[in-house]
């Protein structure tokens, strides 16, 4: 089964929202739920997407801007970007953009229906275009800082994060390899790195750190987890009944029977198989180097990678400039665009916007499934429609041998 599309297949420079909101949901959701509930769906209360603003001489405004340029955008949701008003018209002055925005002294000001920029602070930090600066690291920290807030008072429903620089953003609170460690310390949760598009989904067994220590962190603890994780996402993120999720395996062509490594044989195999007599549609581990290639992926859900490159490699191949990073596992909804600050084209005015505004869609898509799956799992007698309440059997589906 290949994974769900909610996100629109191409983005134009400029992003182009359809008319028809109603079709919209229905794609991004593509839920398999009762009629009553698809209506739930389409009511028009706008979602409030908290955005923190990311590295200032990056091309985080840039696709910030251009994404909410389109009026339309505004249909879907109310936009609370945590930076401030000066800085964002000293962005524009650069960029040559014309978003109209409002001013607010705190998220829960904002304006439904309109940009709004929450004050953070009243100076205006030098900007550097294409540079990594410690000014840009710190003003980026203090508006995830205020937007992370935000997120955990409710009063923005879901967080959409511009890039940062992993370097820069370091400090004496911020000791972090990136969002997504940062953000599960503070809204707690297994978190999970899943990259989604409109055609794959990719979560990583381990993320930021260096290939030598992969293997060792690798343990069937690690591995159940990570596949709950997901399942669970699949399940109430996305409305995908019994998720069929595949494992890469650790070493080149799963070690050749322990030729070049036992891993795959020792942890990966026989947890598999665990979760397998658990009831779990998991199967592998596939061979990294042909999976993607032969389209075994799309027979999937999901994907579980080993390590961060061996799943965001064919990920970037495949989606790269409408792929989102969605943090899964966690109590909140957060999304990022699948790239990084792009130094080289920043102020230039040569960013494109797909992918951020992709992350915006996939948020308010994510944020209404997960509230529509709440919604019917608090009845017990709802709790059929979603996942069944029997321990489902041992699957005997197998997909083709990567090997």
């Amino acid at each position: 089964m290949p994974a769900s599309r909610f996100i629109p297949t191409t983005f134009p420079k400029v992003s182009i929202i359809p008319v028809n909101m109603v079709r919209f949901y229905c794609l991004i959701l593509r839920s398999k739920f009762t009629d009553k509930a698809r209506n739930s769906m389409q009511d028009s209360v706008k979602i409030k997407v908290g955005i923190s603003v990311g590295d200032l001489n990056g091309i985080g405004c840039e696709v910030i801007l251009k994404t909410f340029e389109d009026p339309r955008t505004l249909e879907l949701c109310t936009p609370v970007l945590f930076a401030s008003s000066k800085t964002l018209a000293q962005q524009q002055q650069q960029l040559g953009t014309e978003l109209v925005y409002h001013g607010v002294a705190q998220a829960a000001d904002a304006i439904p229906g309109k940009f709004n920029v929450v004050n953070l602070w009243k100076e205006v930090p030098e900007m550097e275009f294409g540079k990594e600066t410690k000014i840009a690291g710190e003003y980026a920290l203090k508006s995830l800082e205020a937007a992370t807030s935000a997120l955990k008072a409710g009063e923005i429903d879901v967080l959409v994060t511009a890039p940062i620089n992993k370097s820069n953003i370091q400090s004496d609170t911020f000791k972090f390899p990136g969002h997504t460690d940062y953000l599960a310390k503070e809204l707690g949760g297994e978190s999970l790195m899943f990259m989604v598009s409109n055609s794959l989904r990719i979560g990583l067994l381990t993320d930021h750190m260096p290939v030598k220590d992969v293997s060792d962190h690798i343990t069937p603890e690690l591995i159940k987890t990570k596949v709950k994780t997901v399942i669970k996402s699949l399940q109430q993120d996305f409305g995908v009944r019994m998720p069929k999720i595949a494992l890469l395996g650790i070493n080149p062509h799963n070690g050749d029977q322990g030729l070049i490594g036992k891993e795959d044989d020792v942890v990966l195999k026989p947890t598999i198989e665990a979760l397998s007599n658990e009831g779990h549609l998991v199967f592998g581990p596939y061979a990294g180097d042909s999976f993607f290639g032969s389209k075994n992926y799309t027979q999937f859900d999901a994907i579980l990678a080993a390590y961060h490159d061996q799943g965001l490699i064919p990920f970037k191949t495949l989606s790269f400039g409408n792929g989102v990073n969605f943090t899964a596992g966690l109590s909140k909804v957060r999304t990022s665009p699948d790239h990084g600050t792009a130094y080289d084209i920043a102020g230039k005015g040569e960013a494109d916007p797909g992918s951020f505004s992709a992350a915006v869609f996939a948020a308010i898509a994510i944020f209404k499934q997960r509230t529509l799956y709440q919604e019917l799992t608090e009845n017990p007698l709802k709790k059929a429609k979603i996942v069944e309440k029997r321990t489902p059997k041992k699957s005997n589906y197998k997909p083709k041998s990567q090997e």
